[in-house]
């Protein structure tokens, strides 16, 4: 029984942080002591370590069985996470007023960067990330975990973009978000946008290092060998 109230506690934790702080007015506090920069950091920080403890709590929640795993769905988890580890270098910091994790500042509505691949970088990771593990879990708790993020990261999707079209107005928006799109690649598939400098080399090498990261920390940290 502790394993669900434990599960249950972490999930409303999780989810109460990244909802309070703004209702109660807590953001906008630190946002002034810490600076944009200093608050994000430590959010992230939060973040990881209540997702970390989510995750753990999900494993240590009585295990009942509603699918098998199969090799296929171990494979797509691995196709799916160097694409998720690679919206969220590229995306964090950059020059994208759409999304909580860009910055306002530097924004280019001719040349978009990471906007015109997707307007929600972060929030696409966290969906695919979800939706692969989901199907690679198909137990009761982890069925709820994964579930509760990918409907977490979709409904986020819709209040961020609602947001962000509200405080810019119609014309001011149109303008904006000309050569971007919310659905990847849409913008480029449709002739919008055309990527026009390679992608920075260090934002690459921060995929690159983030994803080998997670690779040879999985087994360590949440207990499963990630290979198919």
């Amino acid at each position: 029984m502790w394993g669900w109230i434990e599960f249950a506690l972490a999930m409303g934790v999780f989810m109460a942080s990244h909802r309070i702080p703004a209702a109660l007015g807590v953001r906008d506090r630190l946002v002034a002591a810490l600076g944009a920069r200093g608050y994000t950091a430590l959010f992230s920080l939060v973040s990881t370590g209540l997702l970390l403890w989510v995750i753990w709590a999900a494993g240590r929640a009585p295990f009942v069985p509603i699918w098998d795993q199969s090799p296929a769905a171990r494979w797509a988890v691995n196709i799916v996470m160097p694409l998720v580890v690679a919206l969220v270098a590229f995306g964090t910091a950059a020059p994208n007023p759409f999304a909580f994790e860009g910055r306002r500042t530097g924004f280019d509505p001719a040349r978009p960067g990471i906007a015109g691949l997707t307007r929600q970088p972060l929030l696409w990771a966290l969906l695919l990330w979800a939706l692969a593990h989901l199907w690679a879990n198909g137990d009761l708790a982890h069925v709820i975990l994964f579930g509760t993020f990918a409907g977490f990261s979709a409904l986020g999707m819709r209040i961020v973009e609602t947001r962000r079209r509200r405080q810019a107005g119609a014309e001011e928006w149109a303008r904006l978000t000309a050569h971007t799109g919310l659905l990847p690649l849409a913008a480029l598939l449709s002739g919008r946008w055309r990527p026009r400098r390679p992608p920075p080399v260090w934002r690459l090498a921060a995929a690159l290092l983030g994803w080998a990261a997670l690779w040879h920390l999985h087994a360590p940290v949440i207990g499963v060998w990630p290979g198919p």
